[in-house]
């Protein structure tokens, strides 16, 4: 945890937002004569989508920076909740909608023809919010290009494809099951037979991307059952690849809607199977494209191993935003390929911060920590910071990790959501690289969480004590 050391400068404060003026919005209408509403899309702290629903003659009120929203609809919990310490003490005023017209798509898992739309949410006054994840993330990746480095990022998406109805528990039921119960001949990692079997979900998944400009790689069966795993490609634009993964998010659970599945991206969904993990991958770019980790050899450069240093040690710092539920500690586990220190290495899926092999010309490290149920932008952001970090103090890494880093590294990162919290709290990096008014917000939200989960009481302690 980095509770100390150098005051490093403060997150940049963007020039005030200029109102957009494009024919986007008309050429839309044109294009789709059916849709009559619009849902406009808010991204809150919890990883939650917040906004409103607006017909179709309203939204270029939208595109003119007319549509408001209470700054609280940034800070609820993961039930929607205000955080009361926080809110009244502000009178809870209104900012403006910022829309992101690269977002502008219809939405075809609904009954009707909707569009959407994604947003920040600004001060009134027109100045940025520091609340905002889209708004801290476009901080970060500000400080990166001012050094003149671009940061290509890409997200890979775990989830569970279930049933829609729970069991007679309120346990949830897998899709994929054998005369086991679905824990020996369903996992079938790589499958394609397995894949056949959803291929009707996964084309319409496909052909959804497709519309709303959403560039998925590839799409894969994971090892536990019922779970797939569904890539993005990289962009040289960090908060367009955020907003993709979110928006990806949102299209697989209402296509599944439609084939009256439920797909949930909860990090543990079922204690003994594999979690949901969303690995990110990044490398940096000059001004004219050239990849930064590259330097000729196998290695990498300077560049490259400053970035995977500065990961490794605020790794603790920013665990909150990898694993920002109770449920997300589960994942945490030997042998269920989540990692439990800090650590890198060459080609390894054992440790945190992997180098994967390739074209030198793609030399990249795959940060394998956040779980996917991780707000992205604050992922992506976190992960940023950390590389900026290592960049900007010149650190150097230990050596690369080979062979089994479960073996070889005992657990250090933070294994629980209060250590989680003490950790990110107390973090001068976080201050200093996301925002001390984001950290202040963000540590209530997540107390009051805690608070909530520790108000109840599950059946398995009724069970142990009666």
């Amino acid at each position: 945890m980095l509770s100390s050391g150098l005051f490093l400068q403060p997150p940049l404060s963007p020039a005030p937002r200029v109102k957009t003026v494009t024919e986007q919005p008309q050429a839309f209408l044109d294009r789709h004569p059916d849709v009559e509403l619009f849902e406009v899309v808010l991204a809150d702290l919890s990883g939650g989508l917040r906004g409103k629903w607006v017909t179709r003659d309203k939204i270029g009120t939208v595109f003119a920076d007319e549509l408001k929203l209470p700054i609280s609809a940034l800070v609820f919990d993961s039930w929607g909740r205000d955080v009361e310490e926080w809110v009244f003490l502000r009178g809870d005023g209104d900012g403006c909608c910022v829309p992101e017209p690269r977002s502008l798509a219809p939405m075809p898992w609904g009954k009707r023809p909707m569009g959407q739309i994604l947003v920040s949410l600004d001060h009134e006054d027109g100045t940025p919010n520091p609340l905002d994840p889209r708004r801290i993330l476009g901080n970060v990746e500000a400080r990166l290009q001012e050094r003149g480095l671009q940061p290509v990022v890409a997200s890979e998406m775990e989830f569970f494809l279930l049933h829609s109805q729970r069991d007679h528990l309120g346990r949830p039921r897998h899709t994929q099951q054998d005369s086991l119960g679905g824990a020996l001949n369903t996992g079938q990692t790589y499958g394609l037979e397995a894949m056949a079997e959803v291929d009707e979900f996964m084309h319409a998944v496909r052909e959804c991307c497709e519309l709303q400009s959403l560039a998925v790689d590839t799409l894969i069966k994971e090892s536990a059952p019922s779970q797939y795993e569904i890539n993005l490609l990289h962009h040289p634009d960090a908060l367009l690849a955020a907003d993709q993964a979110l928006l990806l998010k949102r299209a697989i659970r209402g296509i599944a809607r439609n084939y009256e599945r439920t797909a949930t991206f909860m990090a543990k969904p079922f204690g003994d199977l594999a979690g949901n993990g969303m690995h990110l991958h990044c490398s940096l770019q000059d001004g004219e494209g050239n990849n930064l980790f590259d330097d000729g050899t196998r290695d990498g450069s300077v560049l490259l191993r400053q970035a995977i240093a500065g990961c490794m040690e605020t790794l603790p710092d920013i665990m909150l935003l990898l694993a920002p539920t109770l449920n997300s500690y589960r994942r945490f586990q030997r042998g269920m390929h989540a990692p439990l220190a800090p650590c890198w290495g060459y080609e390894n899926r054992t440790v945190a911060l992997r180098v994967p092999a390739g074209p030198l010309s793609a030399m990249r490290l795959e940060h394998r920590v956040g779980g996917a149920d991780a707000q992205p932008h604050l992922a992506i952001a976190a992960l940023l910071a950390g590389m900026l970090y290592g960049i900007e103090q010149e650190l150097e890494p230990p050596p690369a990790m080979e062979g089994n880093a479960w073996e070889q590294l005992e657990p250090s990162l933070p294994r629980d959501w209060n250590g989680a919290l003490d950790a990110f709290r107390q973090s001068r990096f976080v201050a200093d690289y996301l925002g001390a008014s984001f950290q202040e917000v963000y540590g209530l939200v997540k107390q009051q969480e805690i608070d909530e989960f520790s108000r109840h009481v599950t059946p398995l302690e009724y069970d142990t004590n009666f």
